[in-house]
């Protein structure tokens, strides 16, 4: 886990060190252990490395570069399966020299080319120079757990980790309308767009080619050709157990301290109950609980915890945390309008006073249907009977924060698109049409909302506190295995989960697996009604908000006197709008 940023300038011009320093300076919390920079004597091209120190500490100091000088390797991340890399590599003539995860990428290109990197099991962001052939190379992981943006303009490629590190190379920043309506269609920004004009985010499973002829695009890797397989339900559940134990597994390999996210929740039990399978000394966990016990899981996390014998730490806290929104909106780098990220943060503040590492169950809820969401569409309409249209536009309705008939009437501006939401997710729908609907559903949120806003929540909140999060879900074999699977399988009439929750009930109990799902967030639908409504009034309606020209004030003030009143229930939205203000304050003002 670390941070990376570079530049590669096409018309040869070098930037200064002090600029290259300043970019790391910007994201030193992802890697307060070390520093790498390797500048090319010859080309105006330089990458770099916030190193956090989990795997091989006194040896594996990054940038990475071959013998002959020639291939230069950073990265973001961890590979999960780098001990079997570097016993294959070994058989193919190379023979790494440390136990760093890093290494194995160096011997993966150097040995295999790209090509070489399909092999890789982690999570990670790669900038590899290579100075024979003088092209950079931009190398994103399956499901976009780690970020990687970059900028191009005046023939000067940019490219980092946060998006903040670029803005201390590039001149001018400016608002991106078309991602300012997307974020409000889907409450977060969908990569390749960002917040930023000309500022993009390296789409997950994509990689990029930079050299003097330009950048080309290509897509490495996509779980929309999975095939679905017929078998029966024993045959489902001893291959979702054998995947998901291997899976933890690779993922605790580690050279320092770690432990594990526990709310209590059948993800997180899930993994922790893996996890004291393979473990010898009790696992650390950590959590936190409110004060307010409509939000409080902390009970159900004692539970677990007993269950697997875990070292547990729990912090009891006030749910008003908004004092902390401003600081997680700034390691966002981007708007949110998902409150949940404040409490990641928090207990991954907590986790970090012991461990450097933790595992979580991120990604569960996509791959095999664990939201409400999910069973409230399917149950109220007849999915299967649906033309393609009917049901891409019932769904495309059914997750949208604002519709394209309620987009015109806020934003000032004309719309770049009139359906804002339905032309992305149009060609999303078109690479799976031959899922069944459950899975197609599952699968926008696969593509969009995991790399869009649930991924960037772990990474963005723990690295906030120098702390790296592993998701033993979204190894790529049970990302596989779960498109492989009938959504049906997933989805039973309204239960949640269903072949997932048969799985691990005999791991972590009938109590732990059938509890309903209680979301992880602070009440503050209620607190803008009350306490919080003068900070409504400031972020939604000052002279200083209005002045940006963004929203109409007329339309945004009855959605807030609706909300007050009681008329309608407009907490996401408010929240939304109340997030691009405080984005904006921190990083266009």
């Amino acid at each position: 886990m670390c941070g990376i940023f570079g530049y590669y300038d096409l018309s040869g011009k070098r930037f200064p060190d002090n600029v290259l320093e300043r970019m790391g300076d910007k994201i030193s919390y992802r890697g307060p252990d070390g520093r790498g920079i390797y500048h090319d004597p010859i080309t105006s091209v330089a990458v770099g490395n916030q190193r956090l120190a989990i795997l091989d500490v006194e040896h594996g100091q990054q940038p990475f570069i071959s013998d002959d000088q020639k291939v230069v390797v950073v990265q973001n991340g961890e590979i999960f399966n780098h001990v079997e890399i570097a016993q294959s590599l070994k058989k193919h003539g190379y023979d790494c020299k440390t136990h760093c995860d890093t290494e194995v990428i160096l011997g993966l290109y150097l040995t295999k080319g790209i090509a070489g990197l399909k092999e890789l099991n982690g999570m990670f962001a790669i900038a590899i120079w290579d100075g024979e052939k003088q092209k950079l190379i931009l190398f994103r992981d399956r499901v976009g757990e780690k970020p990687l943006y970059y900028s191009l303009s005046n023939e000067k490629l940019i490219f980092a980790s946060e998006i903040k590190a670029i803005l201390e190379a590039k001149e001018n920043k400016n608002i991106c309308q078309k991602a300012l309506e997307q974020y409000l269609a889907f409450n977060y920004v969908p990569s390749p767009l960002t917040m930023f004009e000309g500022i993009y985010h390296v789409e997950p499973g994509v990689y990029l080619e930079i050299d003097t002829s330009g950048v080309r695009t290509t897509k490495w890797w996509d779980c929309s050709g999975v095939e679905t397989k017929q078998q029966s339900e024993s045959e489902w559940i001893e291959e979702f157990n054998n995947c998901l134990d291997d899976s933890v597994r690779i993922r605790l390999r580690s050279d320092v301290p770690f432990g594990a996210f526990l709310s209590g929740g059948v993800d997180s039990s899930t993994i922790v109950g893996l996890m004291a399978r393979h473990l010898e000394s009790p696992v650390k966990t950590y959590s936190i609980g409110f004060n307010d016990p409509r939000y409080d899981e902390s009970p159900y996390a004692q539970e677990a915890a007993e269950r697997f014998s875990t070292e547990h730490t729990c912090e009891i806290v006030h749910p008003d945390m908004l004092g902390m929104w401003s600081t997680a909106i700034y390691h966002c780098d981007q708007p949110h309008g998902d409150v949940s990220f404040m409490p990641t943060l928090k207990v991954a503040q907590l986790a970090a006073k012991d461990v450097k590492m933790v595992l979580t169950g991120d990604g569960a809820d996509e791959l095999f249907a664990g939201y409400e969401k999910y069973a409230n569409f399917f149950a109220n309409n007849n999915a299967d009977e649906l033309s393609v249209d009917q049901f891409e536009r019932l769904y495309s309705k059914n997750i949208a924060l604002f519709t394209s008939d309620n987009l015109p009437k806020l934003l000032v501006k004309d719309l770049t698109s009139p359906d804002v939401i339905g032309s992305r997710l149009k060609e999303v729908f078109s690479e799976v049409r031959h899922f069944d609907r459950i899975n197609q559903a599952l699968y926008i949120d696969t593509k969009l909302l995991l790399s869009g806003n649930n991924l960037v929540k772990p990474d963005r909140m723990g690295m906030a506190a120098s702390i790296e999060n592993r998701a033993p879900f979204l190894d790529h074999r049970m990302i596989e295995l779960a498109f492989s699977m009938p959504g049906r399988l997933k989805l039973n009439e309204s239960q949640t989960k269903y072949i997932y929750k048969k799985s691990v009930e005999g791991l972590i109990g009938q109590r732990l697996a059938y509890r309903k799902k209680q979301m992880f967030t602070v009440p503050v639908g209620e607190w803008f009604k009350n306490e919080l409504y003068s900070l409504c009034q400031d972020l939604l309606l000052s002279e200083r908000t209005r002045g940006r020209n963004l929203f109409n004030s007329d339309y945004v003030r009855v959605l807030l006197e609706n909300h007050v009143n009681n008329i309608q229930n407009n907490t996401r939205e408010i929240r939304a709008l109340m997030a691009v203000e405080l984005w904006a304050r921190k990083f266009m003002d």
